[in-house]
């Protein structure tokens, strides 16, 4: 046998790096090893990585400031398995760092992730790219990203993976994405719910948790809530409450029914499996805030069924939900208050909280929190509306302060809820007068201010119902309630316009608030609006003709009409017809124009002068007759508008006494108005042009000044007085108010304006009756527009109509006043048929007669009759 011969070992090839095994204790070399070609060197690198990232977030901010995220990304399309696991396990760890998801969403690294989850992968690999997905979907962006780049497929996929941790990250990372509508609506499409309701099995509870939480988001949508249904997922969740030993999973089980019993066919197949019992059972008996709760809410959801709030009144939900009301736990009492307000639709349930519930929801009213607040006034609301009981109990519960101090809250439902109370409890008088009394009008001028248009709205109602009374009234206007009701009108909203409307309609019942209303451009906003086909409404169209019944000066330039029950008052002037929409100057400025060429303006006022007249001779009162009065006033009109002076028109005629039994006349005349008018003309022609009636001209006006004393610059400003007009309503009060027949009274009125007007004109002459050239020397003389009624002497159709009007109000004659063309106006007036009483049957409605004041004065013509034509038209 030969000697063995020892085989030597070869050399490396001279261009081969000979092996180095190396031990490194910095984790900055490791990182650098990630550049590495090597896939071993990759593997090991990425392993130590992996193993130094597990002990703590310390470590994961190191790495990232090493800079190991960038070289990690890229090695996830690494083509060695290995070095793919492992680079995707270090993803997974480092991901629940903020710092580190966000620059994973700048790298933009979804697609490489979402490839991972490849059925073909390992399931280490699915379980580390799902959980790196679960931490990014946390935030908005990389849920975008997620659903963009089709991560929701494969998460749905892998919910049936057999590794429970795969299920925990995909279901995790599901329930994140699912919070936003459109996963929402692709869900329904990739059929989950199948695989969802597996998950409710799984023998670990937080995936069972997360399922629950997935299920009460996607339980939203209708279509997904049939889904679920289709699929037996009511039984699955009957089944979870009925364990005892799921009592951790009641909570949110509970929140997925409540979302489910929005749906009839849900509702039924839940009260069929007794499930609603079990709500009941869980709301009066757990020990748990938030099971409670979520019991309230499904309660909430299903008694907007008429049937099951039916089935709850016979169960006696009501004294659970009182007793839930008095929880620690705000959450449950919110719950409770909404269910309140769901089972209030039942007239059995409102009437059980009449003695129960309504004190408890006022304490609740006292709250801290404005949720609950706000819960709280919406079961009050519901409680009270259609209910005077309830809304009685309320007051009686001490509730009025507090809904009064929830007007100032921050939160919008809390606000409106509690002017709904308000307007409610205001519908009885008595607690009208007790809301009054509480600064209510102050406190709900913050939500007519508001920028929700339901508080608007609910404010603006409010208004309405406690504003009947003056002195409430009074109080939103000196508070300042008024301009932001106005303003209102403007709104956008048909509700919020309604409710204003309606309010200014309530707010104009007394004349100085029309005013100030009108002042503030109610009436305009108004007019606009109900020029408007798609913007007007009832309220809008009362409430502008309530503000022109307290404004008939407008009224009749608008309309061209006054009805019986617009009484003309003391300062009413007829400017003429105006166009909508065009705007009717106030009579002060109308007083203060210098004359034109344009219709006379026709003055109504029975107001004597507030100055009396110095002691006089006959002599000299019949001197300062009406037409030098004027001139004087002609004359102080112009210093008026140096605004050096202020003087008013002068003379004055006494109401309801006679001038004859008086030694001193208060208006400067000694005679009868129709006598002082015809000494006047003698005085005037008397005297022609002679030097001293320029004396006495300068006298008389020396007098005027003196009578009317320097005005002060603070007095308030009135319209010219009319002592004729004051003679006239006191001749017709003592002569015509006595008559007890009505047809009678009528007659004798028509006859005394057409005597006063210039008498009888027949139809063949009325072209040559000559009222213009009176009426233009009235106007000339007062040097001005307006001509106040009773110093016309010539007058036609609607001087005498204006007149008739103006004297049959103050007597108390029923009858409207109509302008019709070319100058016509007429009165219409109602009376029985004489003809036709007795008759069995009952009353006939009246008959509608034209008063002729020109052809036949006295004279009462049929209305719709050709000779009613005749009057009317030319």
């Amino acid at each position: 046998m030969g000697k063995k011969i020892k085989k030597e070992i070869e050399p490396p090839p001279k261009d081969v790096f000979d092996p180095l095994t190396i031990e490194s204790k910095k984790a900055a070399t490791v990182v650098l090893m990630l550049n590495s070609p090597e896939e071993e060197i990759l593997a090991k690198a990425c392993e130590a990585i992996y193993k130094y990232a597990l002990k703590g977030e310390e470590n994961k901010a190191t790495l990232l400031e090493l800079g190991a995220v960038e070289p990690l990304t890229k090695l996830l399309s690494h083509e060695d398995k290995i070095v793919r696991r492992n680079a995707t396990m270090i993803l997974g760890i480092l991901s629940s760092n903020s710092d580190v998801k966000k620059l994973l969403r700048e790298l933009v690294i979804m697609n490489s992730v979402i490839a991972q989850l490849a059925p073909e992968e390992e399931v280490v690999i699915h379980e580390f790219a799902s959980l790196c997905l679960a931490n990014m979907s946390a935030e908005y962006t990389s849920k975008v990203q997620i659903f963009e780049h089709g991560g929701l497929e494969p998460l749905i996929r892998l919910l049936n993976s057999p590794d429970p941790d795969v299920k925990k990250n995909s279901i995790e990372c599901i329930y994140n994405l699912v919070q936003d509508f459109q996963c929402r609506a692709t869900f329904q499409e990739l059929n989950a719910i199948p695989s969802i309701l597996e998950l409710l099995k799984s023998e670990y509870p937080v995936i069972q948790l997360l399922a629950l939480k997935t299920l009460g988001v996607i339980t939203n949508d209708k279509e997904l809530r049939t889904m679920l249904r289709d699929h037996q997922g009511v039984d699955h969740l009957i089944k979870i409450l009925e364990t005892k030993e799921l009592n951790d999973l009641h909570i949110e089980a509970l929140s997925v029914v409540a979302n489910c019993l929005e749906d009839t066919d849900t509702i039924v197949l839940i009260q069929q499996t007794g499930g609603l019992k079990k709500l009941l059972v869980f709301a009066e008996n757990s020990p748990i805030p938030d099971i409670q709760k979520n019991a309230a809410k499904a309660i909430t959801k299903a008694a907007y069924n008429p049937e099951n709030r039916k089935f709850f009144h016979e169960q006696e939900v009501e004294k659970c939900l009182v007793a839930l009301l008095s929880s620690e736990s705000d959450g449950t009492k919110i719950a409770a208050s909404q269910a309140i307000s769901a089972m209030c639709e039942s007239s059995g349930s409102k009437d059980f909280f009449n003695y129960q519930g309504i004190p408890q929801l006022i304490q609740l009213l006292k709250s801290d929190n404005e949720e609950v607040r706000e819960a709280a006034a919406l079961a009050l609301a519901n409680l009270t509306t259609c209910n005077p009981a309830n809304a009685n109990a309320a007051a009686e519960a001490d509730g009025i302060v507090p809904l009064i101090n929830v007007l100032s809250g921050k939160r919008d439902g809390a606000i409106a809820n509690a002017a709904t109370v308000l307007t409610n409890m205001a519908m009885q008088e008595p607690l009208r007068v007790s809301i009054q009394s509480h600064d209510v009008m102050r406190a709900l001028i913050s939500p007519l201010r508001s920028a929700n248009t339901v508080v608007q709205s609910k404010a603006a109602l409010a208004v309405a119902a406690i504003a009947c009374d003056l002195e409430a009234r009074t109080e939103l206007r000196n508070s300042g309630g008024l301009e932001p009701l106005v303003e209102l009108l403007r709104s956008k909203n048909d509700e919020v316009r309604r409710h204003a409307s309606w309010a200014v309609m309530v707010c104009a019942g007394d004349e100085l608030m029309a005013t100030e209303l009108s002042r503030l451009g109610a009436l305009d906003i108004l007019g606009e609006i109900n020029l408007s086909v798609s913007r007007k409404n009832k309220f809008s169209e009362a409430a502008y003709n309530k503000l022109l019944n307290n404004h008939l000066s407008l009224k009749y330039s608008q309309t061209g009409y006054l009805s019986s029950s617009n009484i003309i008052s003391d300062g009413f002037y007829d400017y003429g017809r105006i166009n909508p929409g065009i705007k009717l100057l106030p009579l002060k400025e109308l007083c203060l124009q210098e004359p034109n060429d344009q219709r006379a303006i026709l003055l109504v006022n029975s107001k004597p002068s507030e100055v009396s007249p110095p002691p006089s001779t006959e002599d000299k009162s019949s001197d300062i007759g009406y037409g030098r009065s004027i001139s004087s006033l002609s004359s102080l009109r112009r210093a008026s508008k140096e605004k050096t002076r202020k003087y008013r028109y002068l003379s004055s005629a006494g109401f309801g006494s006679p001038w004859e039994d008086k030694s001193e006349p208060s208006s400067g005349r000694t005679t009868a108005v129709s006598k002082s008018a015809t000494k006047e003309k003698g005085l005037r022609k008397s005297r022609g042009k002679k030097e001293e009636e320029k004396v006495k001209e300068e006298e008389e006006v020396t007098t005027v000044l003196k009578w009317a004393g320097e005005a002060s610059p603070d007095k308030e400003w009135s319209p010219p007085s009319d002592p004729d007009f004051c003679g006239y309503v006191y001749e017709v009060t003592k002569s015509i108010l006595p008559i007890t027949n009505i047809k009678e009274q009528i007659e004798a009125l028509a006859k005394y304006v057409a005597e006063k007007m210039g008498g009888k004109v027949p139809k063949e002459k009325l072209y040559d009756f000559s009222w213009e050239l009176h009426i233009s020397e009235l106007k000339f003389q007062l040097k001005s527009n307006v001509v106040p009624i009773g110093m016309i002497k010539k007058g036609i159709f609607y001087h005498r109509a204006l007149l008739f009007k103006a004297l049959a109000d103050k007597i108390g004659i029923g009858c409207s006043l109509v302008r019709g063309e070319y100058g016509r106006a007429w009165n219409e007036v109602k009376l029985m048929n004489e003809s036709r009483k007795g008759m069995i049957g009952g009353f006939p409605p009246p008959e509608v007669y034209i008063v002729d004041l020109m052809f036949q004065p006295g004279g009462l013509i049929k209305l719709k009759s050709r000779e009613a034509d005749l009057y009317r038209f030319l």
